[in-house]
This record gives C-alpha cells, sequence and structure tokens, in this order.
C-alpha cells in the first residue's frame, strides 16, 4: 500500500476508506445491467480504478530515479507525490456538483479521459516543475473516477448482488498497491522512467471507450446549481500556500525566508477565512459543520493522522533503502509489495463482522498493529538483510486490513442519508490533505535528524581516534588518496546518520499511533446509516 497517491498519495487509500458519493440522480430509476454488458462494465470501471490506485503508489520507488534524471534531489522528488495528493484532496469536494451539472457517466468518462492526457504530459514532462504540474493536473482530473466508478458499478448491479460488486471493486483497490511498487521498480531499472504513467494510455482509453459505450443511455438527469467560488478560491489558496511551504521550508531555511513567511501567513490567513466562509455559506464547498457531530469529527481527525502517519513512513522506506541501503527499484518494490498480501485476505472479513464488533476495538487492534511494525522498523541498523526489512511490511497488511474498514464506520456511523455525500467528501478531503502533509514533514523530518547525529557522529571521527586512523590506514592501502579516504568515511558517516534518523521517525510515528488509542474511544459506538450506495474505497492519488 504505498503511497503516493497518498494520491496518493496519491496511497492509494489503500482499501475502504470512504469516497463521496455522487449526489446526482441516482441511476435507481434504471433496471440493473445484464450478461456481457454488466461484465464489461464491471471490467471497465475496475480497469479504471485500478490505473488510479496504481498511479498513487508506482511512483514510490522511482523518485530517487526520477529527481537524478531531472536535476534535484531525492526529497524534492517527493513533490511528485504531494502535488498529486494536495490536487486530489482539491477536486475531490467537487465531484457532486460537477455531477449534477454534466451528468455521471459524461464526468466519468471525461475524468478517465484527462486523466490518460496528464498521465502522457507526466511521462514527458522535461523538467521537475513540468512533471510536478502535470502530476498536480492528473490529481486534480483523477478526483471524481473513484466515486463515480462505485456508483455506476452499483447500477449495474440489483440490490441483492451489491456486496458482491462492491467486493470485486474493492479487491481492485486492494491489488493495485501490490502491483504498484514491483511494476514502478522493473520499469524504473529496466525503462525510463515516464513509462510508469505512459501504461495508463491503453489501460484508460480502453475503460472510457466500453464504459460510454455502455453506461451513455443510462446517465443521470443534469441541473444548474450555485458554486461556492469564494470558498473554493479561499480553499485553493490556503492548502497550496501550506504544502508549498512544507515543500520548500527545508531548502529555504523556514522562517528567515520571506518567501517561507509569505506563505505561512497565506496559508494562516486564507485558512482562517475559508473557515469562516464555508461555516456561514448556504452550499459550501466543505461543510464544515459536520465537525460538530462527535463521532464524525473524531473518526477523520484520527484518519487523517493516522494516515499521515502511514503515508509519511511509506514513502520514506524506500528513498532510505535506495540512497543508503543500496537497492535497486526493483528491490524497494518488492520489499513494499507484501503489505498487500493480508489486506487482500483480511478485509472481506474485516468488511464482513465490522458491525457485529465494536469498531473502535478493531481501530484500537489496527492501531496497535502499526506501533509494532514502525516499533520493529526502529531497531533496523545498516547490516539488515532483505527479510529482515520485509517483516514488518508483511505485517502491516494486518493493521491496513482493520485500519480503513472500522474508522469508516466510526466515521459515518450516525450520519443521516441527506449528509452522506457532504461527510464522505469532507474526511476524504481531511485524509488525502493529511496524507500529502505528513509526506512533507516526515521527509523534511528526517533531515533534520539526519543532521544532528550527522553532527553527533563526527565528533568520534578525528586523528586521535584509534578507529578513524585504523578506518583510513584501511583505506589507503586500497589505494585511495587523502580526500577519497575522507570522502569514504563521509559516506559511511551519512549512511549511519540517516539510519539513525529513520529509525527516529519510526519510533516517533509508533508513539503518535499508540497516543491515537484513547483518543478513539471518546467516539460513540453506533451502526452505519443503511445506504442505498455503501461508501466507496478512496482515491488519494498516495496514495
Amino acid at each position: 500500500m504505498s503511497a503516493v497517491n497518498p494520491s496518493a498519495d496519491n496511497a492509494p487509500a489503500p482499501t475502504l476508506a470512504p469516497a463521496p458519493p455522487a449526489p446526482a440522480p441516482s441511476f435507481s430509476q434504471a433496471q440493473p445491467l445484464q450478461g456481457a454488458a454488466r461484465l464489461w462494465g464491471t471490467v471497465a470501471l475496475s480497469a479504471a480504478t485500478f490505473m488510479n490506485v496504481l498511479d498513487s503508489s508506482i511512483a514510490n520507488v522511482s523518485l530517487p530515479a526520477i529527481a537524478g534524471d531531472l536535476g534535484v534531489s531525492p526529497n524534492q522528488g517527493t513533490w511528485v507525490v504531494t502535488s498529486f495528493g494536495v490536487a486530489n484532496a482539491i477536486a475531490v469536494p467537487l465531484t457532486g456538483w460537477l455531477s449534477q451539472r454534466f451528468g455521471q457517466v459524461r464526468l466519468f468518462t471525461a475524468s478517465v479521459l484527462l486523466f490518460v492526457i496528464a498521465s502522457w504530459l507526466c511521462g514527458l514532462a522535461p523538467n521537475m516543475s513540468t512533471l510536478i504540474a502535470m502530476r498536480a493536473l492528473q490529481g486534480f482530473v483523477a478526483g471524481p473516477m473513484m466515486p463515480l466508478a462505485q456508483t455506476l458499478l452499483l447500477s449495474s448491479y440489483p440490490p441483492a448482488m451489491a456486496g458482491l460488486a462492491m467486493a470485486l471493486w474493492a479487491m481492485t483497490t486492494l491489488v493495485a498497491p501490490v502491483m504498484g511498487p514491483l511494476l514502478g521498480g522493473w520499469i524504473t531499472d529496466n525503462m525510463h522512467w515516464g513509462w510508469i504513467f505512459y501504461i495508463n494510455i491503453p489501460v484508460g482509453v480502453l475503460a472510457a471507450f466500453i464504459t460510454w459505450t455502455i453506461y451513455k443511455k443510462r446517465e443521470t438527469t443534469t441541473q444548474k446549481l450555485p458554486i461556492d467560488t469564494m470558498g473554493l478560491t479561499l480553499l485553493i489558496l490556503s492548502v497550496a500556500a501550506l504544502q508549498i511551504m512544507l515543500d520548500r521550508g527545508k531548502e529555504l531555511d523556514w522562517f528567515h525566508s520571506s518567501e517561507i513567511i509569505t506563505l505561512g501567513l497565506v496559508a494562516l490567513i486564507g485558512g482562517a477565512f475559508f473557515i469562516a466562509w464555508e461555516l456561514t455559506d448556504k452550499h459550501p464547498v466543505v461543510d464544515l459543520r459536520l465537525l460538530k457531530q462527535r463521532n464524525f469529527a473524531v473518526g477523520s481527525i484520527c484518519l487523517a493522522i493516522a494516515y499521515s502517519l502511514f503515508i509519511g513512513n511509506l514513502v520514506l522506506l524506500p528513498l532510505w533503502l535506495q540512497q543508503f541501503m543500496g537497492y535497486t527499484s526493483t528491490q524497494a518494490g518488492m520489499l513494499l509489495a507484501p503489505v498487500g498480501l493480508f489486506a487482500i485476505l483480511l478485509s472481506p472479513i474485516v468488511g464482513k463482522n465490522v458491525q457485529k464488533t465494536d469498531p473502535r476495538m478493531l481501530a484500537t487492534f489496527a492501531f496497535v498493529m502499526f506501533a509494532l511494525v514502525l516499533l520493529m522498523r526502529s531497531h533496523f541498523n545498516t547490516q539488515a538483510d532483505f527479510f529482515t526489512i520485509m517483516i514488518p511490511t508483511v505485517v502491516q497488511g494486518v493493521a491496513v486490513a482493520f485500519f480503513f474498514i472500522p474508522l469508516s464506520s466510526i466515521t459515518l456511523g450516525g450520519i443521516p442519508p441527506t449528509q452522506m455525500a457532504s461527510a464522505s467528501g469532507l474526511s476524504n478531503f481531511m485524509r488525502i490533505v493529511g496524507g500529502a502533509f505528513g509526506t512533507s514533514i516526515t521527509i523534511t523530518l528526517w533531515q533534520d535528524r539526519a543532521a544532528v547525529h550527522h553532527a553527533q557522529l563526527v565528533e568520534s571521527v578525528n586523528l586521535g581516534s584509534q578507529a578513524t586512523t585504523s578506518a583510513l590506514s584501511g583505506l589507503d592501502a586500497m589505494g585511495l588518496n587523502s580526500a577519497q579516504s575522507l570522502a569514504t568515511l563521509n559516506r559511511l558517516v551519512d549512511q549511519q546518520a540517516f539510519m539513525l534518523a529513520a529509525n527516529d521517525i519510526f519510533m516517533g510515528s509508533a508513539a503518535i499511533f499508540l497516543c491515537l488509542i484513547p483518543s478513539i474511544w471518546f467516539a460513540k459506538r453506533v451502526r452505519m446509516v443503511p445506504q442505498a450506495s455503501p461508501a466507496a474505497p478512496g482515491g488519494d492519488g498516495a496514495h
């Protein structure tokens, strides 16, 4: 379950986090599809979903290669993840309005085709600035894809088979994060990294063609509704400013830079005006009044914080492995892929029994498992072998399976049907933004802690140290001159410093997961309000 999506970020949110069902007139009046039409409709919608989720995880292991090819640092390469996530988060709340304005089938088909075009432009990007802009475009147009794929799929099956339809669709979102790191690693090592985006083209074109052919006669009615232009503008301004500040803060020395100060003020003032506006507008783009409901507030905040930790550490691990442990992109992908194995096996069981068990207990178990996984990683050293590093990744699949479904139940439990679309939209917005922010904060803290450890380690590297003298003598015997020997020692110190810094991040993240456990118990145990359309897996692109 790699991020990025996020999306992933663009994470994909990996499994069953809710995405906003489009509130446009539904397909309830249309008869379910039959035979080959239903089969091909399911294949097309699942393929589009697979493409979306895959793209949020496939880039994670490719970040060092992309950064090196475009002449930026690997840490700056994380902007490829965060730009997708932020743009996707902004687009998600607009899905309902867009579907009512243009129709669900037209919007979904256009979203898939625009995603294909954005993917093609990502692969052609000649520099990092262009790639970031195209990834932002890709994340924005991907916003409606996940919720509308679920809506269209549910219209294809009779109510009695809705569970089967969602199970088939959910499996797509679980398999994609397994395939993403493996496929991304292989492409990066054997082809140009642009092919991680080009592979979307045939899949997307075929999915759009089949979807339009089958569903065009089942289009929903459209109507012109007001849109909260001011709220949307303030949302884009404040979120974008805060994300850019987090991404550029380290290289500009934070608030010693006038640019960072300006971005911080824009984010603060824009955010304050956004909150005030949304609480008073009749048609808010994000209905913040939902946070007055205790379960929704507790569930959404815990989901956003936990997801930010999950995505941040998922981006950090392949960066550390490739930069300082000598792993190739393919090897890093092989280490990340197993996170989906237990999720695939256990998620259907958790989904079937979530209403029979207190979801707070299941969420608590997920947080404990996440903390255990991160605690295991916090004891890594530079001698850790492939299987030692893989074991926590496999165990993490258990945590993922018990994470999204119970938290979705807590968050949306008790929400009336009339508010479900808004609640799902706000919850997903908070989760996706949390993933993007978590990535930036994690990488920044990793660099800062590495600088601290580097300074502490070099105190012992001097000519008065027997270990230093012995190491220099050994390097000299290998034919290295003094400059080369010192550079080699510095590289070894860097390797240790960044390993210790990664351990600090893992340990700190484990502590935060444990701190979330009491928070989840502030929610009341409630049952999900029965809906015509179950909550859909959410897509961040990070996903």
